[in-house]
């Protein structure tokens, strides 16, 4: 069985958040993944969001595809590397999915607002799925929990695997112009509840080497999830220095909604050279005190789509 199977598989899993209707390009939500709480819920906790992720796993070692399911926000999706994913897909995927030797480490919580909430961790598994062996594997996972209605489910999920060989360093950028200085560079715009607008703006801010602008844009307690770790808002501001953005382009634009004060933006993003050129990108944003902030940006090389293997007889 390839790979690339093994990864959208364990992703539903992993995520207990990762499945349901398609993101669109719409602000507002169903009835089932409203925007407006009718009945309120403690606000999440890192402990609560760590109980919900293990639950999933649970779920599934148990072959409780059912209780995976209702574990699931209407307008969940799951992000893999080799598509985006609908409810209906993922629950299609997971069947006969069976994991083992599940390890959960670096363990990262963000709250959101009072009915969302994000956590990232890394995670080493292995398992069968149709009961054929899947080789061991690492990932980056992140999963996003929301409260409909006095329940906590889970609305996204993705994951990015960890390279079995580290990735080289880059070379240090060849010296060149010297960049803008604060007061020539173009003053940051202004962000909104629109996050595909928000996003552009970040690109543009990379285009034009404004890293002000960039960091201008996250939270402070902003994360950053690559195949080569986890970064902070210092990390990112420092690890896109050097990096060329004027050739990127940007397309498979789709947003979701959580709720008034947090939504995320998906989308491809192709890098001319590097291999692999394509990855799919994710950011969601939160209304910090009125200014919307990226909060958790991850991306996730593209892989080809693999072929469902036979049931084992």
């Amino acid at each position: 069985m390839k790979k690339e199977l093994l990864l959208l598989i364990t992703a539903a899993a992993l995520v207990a958040a990762a499945c349901a209707a398609p993101p669109t390009n719409r602000s507002d939500t169903n009835k089932n993944g409203s925007a407006e709480s009718t009945t309120a819920a403690a606000p999440m906790t890192e402990a609560d969001a760590m109980a919900k992720e293990k639950a999933v796993w649970a779920a599934f070692e148990k072959q409780d595809y059912k209780g995976f399911a209702d574990m699931l926000d209407a307008q969940a999706v799951l992000v893999q590397g080799d598509g985006v994913y609908d409810k209906a897909g993922i629950l299609k995927g997971i069947e006969g999915f069976v994991p083992k030797d599940v390890v959960f480490s670096d363990w990262k919580f963000i709250s959101l607002d009072k009915d969302a909430a994000v956590i990232s961790y890394k995670q080493s598994f292995a398992g069968t799925a149709n009961g054929q062996a899947m080789p061991p594997s690492t990932i980056y996972g992140t999963s996003a929990w929301v409260n409909r209605n006095g329940k906590w489910l889970a609305i996204y999920h993705q994951e990015t695997e960890v390279p079995k060989t580290p990735a080289p360093v880059p070379p240090p950028p060849k010296p060149g112009k010297a960049a803008p200085s604060p007061t020539a560079a173009a003053t940051p715009g202004t962000t909104s509840s629109d996050v595909t607008a928000n996003e552009k703006l970040v690109w543009e801010a990379l285009k034009t080497k404004n890293y002000d602008a960039f960091a201008s844009y996250l939270a402070p307690e902003a994360l950053e999830i690559e195949t080569m770790g986890v970064m902070d808002k210092a990390g990112s501001v420092k690890g896109v220095q050097g990096f060329d953005a004027s050739k990127v382009e940007l397309s498979e634009w789709k947003t979701l909604k959580f709720d008034d004060d947090a939504a995320l933006v998906t989308y491809m993003v192709m890098v001319p050279g590097p291999k692999p050129e394509h990855e799919r990108h994710t950011t969601i944003w939160a209304n910090r005190n009125g200014k919307w902030l990226a909060v958790l940006h991850q991306g996730t090389p593209v892989t080809p789509a693999a072929p469902s293997p036979s049931p084992s007889k």
